[in-house]
């Protein structure tokens, strides 16, 4: 028999950068907040002090979710068998407190006023016709202009270091501290993309261009360009993450207590309310439920889905008859671009960091014209230096043996003699990319896998060859003796890295009849249950997506701390 505790007002399910915001901003206002985690707790700067391990944790993925004891399954299509994902690959499942923002690279951008409204200005511009059969297109029920002031807070809270996006939305005030340094890669990309006319901007970066203090009194160091970001924790407590910022927050309030190891395995609820959770000490093997006056789903995408499945709480998501909300529109990323060989030329590629690059967003969004175009939206062009690592980076040629004497000789050669140009495609909602529960693999607590049904489709594909033949034309102007295109689309393959970038299955609305959640990211079907973050997103844009997540967040904890004062539907 599971144990019953006392109750509390707000419990979270994970505490990582939405959990850490709900708990920061809720226990200020003096609401008792339990933050349960299913990872453990060695995520301060000083547990960071021997990080600069490539096998450990860029290969091993040593901060990553343990996919023995959790995972999910695969499919391309319906009429396949989904197979476990028996080791992380396409993307990285973060775990412990701090969730995936231990682990990140920084890059935190707004959307575009397009993203929350594209079917409307969409059809507005272009018609009808122009968003195809079976792409589930539609608006989010919210607007670029009434989410400004959640992303302000979110990037005063992290400190970031950038400059205003020439074709982006309005600002309210600018970014907190200035862009990171330039270095040679990202001038010559700069300067190539101002001769052909575009628009390049300092990427908007987590890893800060000097010491700051954000308006919680949490102070965030300046970055040291070591080139440990994405996969690392940061021992200078340099990188904003939820670990520097907005839990110590919440724990100098002395209304948040956080529970490690406590893995939540069901949503309790009744009567359209949720009563709280069930959760498992996975170092005691001990159950426990926690009742809630308000119960928020802050977990990773395929977690917050998963939950509210086994739950049964929501309609979940039928592909065949286009009905239900949960697991719909699940999206994720294509990565397009171009590699430039330099003969000439060398640089100092073993430096970097997360996010010290150069963006160029005119192939983003609906900034270009698609009148003549097979596909909507678009992706941000970057040239980052996050720094090559010996193990994980040997650029060569193509037609290069992948090992061998010439494979030694060219990946020496070209390790200083290399830049690439890639993007973030976005991705759009497609009938038969969804997610539900597997019927036949469970995890090691009992619990159904969830289980992904995803594959590129001829949006992707239409979408990846234009944005590459852009590219292109970049990459011969900044110079490169050889330019390497990514090739063609192929079909969707979990086994290699691409981004940890997934969306969706929790949608975003003002129609309960297409969207999971209203624009404070609270449950049609449950008013006491909120579920945030990226599982929101209706498409995936042309970015990464934490910088949006943050914003989703705080306007998510102005919700509750609403609802707990009267309850209801939240206008």
């Amino acid at each position: 028999m599971a144990k019953t505790l006392p109750k509390t007002d707000v419990v979270t399910v994970g505490v990582g950068w939405t959990g850490g915001i709900i708990a920061a901003e809720c226990a200020k206002a003096g609401l008792k907040v339990i933050g349960l985690e299913r990872g453990g707790d060695k995520r301060n700067s000083e547990d960071f002090s021997m990080v600069h391990d490539e096998l450990r944790y860029a290969i091993r993925y040593d901060l990553m979710q343990d996919v023995s004891k959790e995972t999910i399954t695969f499919r391309n299509k319906g009429d396949q068998r989904a197979l476990p994902m028996r080791q992380l690959g396409s993307f990285l499942l973060g775990e412990g407190v701090g969730g995936s923002g231990v682990h990140w690279n920084g890059h935190t951008f707004r959307f575009l006023p397009y993203d929350f409204e594209i079917k409307t200005k969409t059809i507005e511009k272009y018609g009808k016709n122009k968003i195809k059969k079976d792409y589930q297109i539609q608006d989010w029920g919210i607007t670029y202009d009434e989410l400004e002031p959640y992303y302000d807070k979110f990037e005063k809270t992290c400190g970031l270091s950038g400059e205003p996006n020439p074709l982006g939305g309005k600002r309210s005030s600018d970014y907190p501290t200035p862009p990171m340094k330039k270095t040679v890669i990202t001038r010559k990309f700069r300067e190539a993309a101002k001769e052909m006319g575009l628009h390049p901007f300092s990427l908007p970066s987590a890893n800060l261009s000097e010491d700051y203090t954000n308006p919680d009194g949490e102070k965030i160091n300046a970055c040291q360009y070591c080139a440990f970001c994405e996969r690392f924790g940061c021992e200078y407590g340099a990188k904003s993450s939820p670990n520097v910022t907005v839990i110590p927050t919440a724990k100098k309030t002395g209304n948040f207590e956080l529970r490690t190891h406590a893995n939540v395995v069901e949503i309790i609820h009744k009567n359209g309310k949720a009563t709280g959770v069930k959760y498992i000490d996975t170092l005691k093997g001990e159950e426990y439920i926690q009742p809630a006056d308000v119960v928020v789903l802050t977990s990773y995408v395929m977690n917050n889905n998963k939950l509210l499945l086994v739950s049964n709480l929501g309609q979940p998501y039928n592909p065949e008859t286009g009905k239900g909300v949960i697991g719909k529109n699940y999206c994720y990323q294509m990565v397009p671009g171009t590699t430039g060989f330099f003969e000439k030329e060398r640089f100092n590629s073993y430096m970097g960091a997360g996010s010290l690059g150069e963006v160029v967003d005119d192939f983003n969004g609906d900034n270009f014209d698609h009148s003549d175009l097979d596909f909507i939206h678009g992706g941000a062009l970057v040239v980052s230096q996050a720094g090559y690592r010996p193990i994980g980076n040997n650029p060569v040629p193509a037609g290069t043996p992948l090992w061998g004497k010439e494979f030694k000789q060219k990946s020496i050669k070209y390790y200083t003699r290399t830049i690439s140009a890639s993007y973030e495609g976005a991705s759009m909602p497609y009938r038969y990319n969804y997610l539900d529960l597997d019927p036949l693999y469970k995890d090691i607590y009992g619990v159904p896998l969830l289980r992904m049904t995803y594959n590129f489709t001829d949006q992707d594909r239409n979408l990846y060859d234009y944005l590459g033949k852009q590219s292109d034309k970049v990459m011969k102007e900044m110079g490169a003796d050889t330019i390497q295109s990514q090739g063609k689309l192929a079909d969707y393959d979990i086994v290699p890295y691409q981004t940890t970038h997934n969306t969706g299955g929790v949608i975003i609305g003002d129609d309960p009849s297409i969207s999971a959640v209203n624009n404070y990211s609270q449950m049609w079907d449950a008013d006491n249950v909120f579920v945030v973050g990226a599982s929101s997103f209706a498409h995936n844009s042309g970015y990464n997506p934490t910088g949006t997540v943050g914003a989703l967040a705080y306007r998510a904890a102005e919700g509750i701390i609403q609802y707990s004062k009267k309850g209801g539907q939240l206008a």
